[in-house]
């Protein structure tokens, strides 16, 4: 007899001996209710595609200032909305000004904390040939960062104006790693679609760091003046425990560079979070993301 089939054994002698009353509790115990988070909803927003995005939503309970709430955009939502919701409904809870905000998590339907078209959505497709440390990511597909971009700002900003009373000028970013390079992506392709942007540890090491061009026309237009209008502030982060070390000295080297282009109006700042590796840099950053973006002008 294996050793699986042993186990399964002994588990069902040891089931079958138990009192009647232990058979009895068990079946009658229901799993317990879920916790919901207070002030908070989810609703479903499709893409032109048709893909179904899950929106999480945490908002005040008290009106709106005459101009509309400030939102903050929080990619990777099943991950991230959590941290930042009960946040921002504590800093409420004190009368803090940074309490009267919406958060909005942009997520997927599943109860995992990421999904795999976040690769599809965060980044660009793959660059032939491919880079050696993405071979194992080439089973997904990837590419529709401007797809993303059009759902973010054509139907899920319109959709949000249409249920809550915004404030249209005061609205930033969120995003974390392929997130990260996501937000960076914006503030080069669409520099004043947010009037601040948060990049955590991005992953600008992706096609080879294939962002970089990206960053130089960027820097090329701001320099040079055609810039239509003010563009984001950037606030870039990283952690000191980085567990792939280029995703953190690309952002020290990209903060750097940025620091140049402050002549030209753009806002920028950086740290780096002692002690955080990449998966917990997010959760560090919660309160400072939510005073850089609303910060206000």
């Amino acid at each position: 007899m294996t050793g699986l089939a042993s186990r399964s054994l002994l588990a069902a002698i040891l089931a079958l001996g138990m009192p009647p009353s232990v058979h009895s509790a068990r079946a009658q115990t229901a799993p317990a209710p879920g916790y919901v988070l207070p002030e908070t909803e989810t609703w479903e927003l499709k893409s032109d595609d048709g893909y179904p995005y899950q929106i999480f939503v945490s908002r005040p309970k008290g009106p709106p200032p005459p101009e509309g709430f400030p939102v903050l955009y929080v990619l990777d939502g099943n991950a991230m909305f959590a941290g930042f919701a009960e946040t921002r409904r504590i800093l409420g809870y004190m009368k803090a000004d940074l309490g009267k905000t919406i958060v909005v998590g942009v997520g997927y339907k599943t109860e995992a904390a990421y999904d795999v078209r976040r690769i599809y959505d965060f980044v660009e497709d793959f660059r032939q040939p491919v880079p050696p440390a993405q071979l194992y990511l080439t089973k997904y597909k990837a590419g529709g960062r401007a797809q993303f971009a059009a759902f973010l700002l054509g139907r899920l900003r319109p959709e949000l104006a249409r249920r809550y009373s915004i404030h249209p000028h005061r609205q930033a970013l969120f995003g974390h790693s392929f997130g990260g390079l996501f937000a960076l992506y914006m503030l080069y392709n669409h520099p004043g679609a947010f009037h601040a942007i948060v990049a955590a540890s991005p992953s600008i090491f992706w096609n080879d760091q294939a962002i970089l061009a990206e960053e130089r026309a960027f820097a090329a237009k701001l320099a040079e003046g055609k810039l239509p209008g003010p563009v984001s502030s950037l606030r870039l982060v990283t952690g000191e425990l980085d567990e792939t070390a280029v995703e953190r000295t690309d952002a020290v080297s990209l903060a750097k560079r940025l620091e140049a282009l402050s002549g030209y109006g753009l806002r920028s700042e950086f740290e780096m979070f002692e002690g955080e590796t990449h998966i917990t840099v997010p959760s560090r950053s919660i309160t400072s993301t939510l005073r850089f973006a609303f910060t206000w002008p």
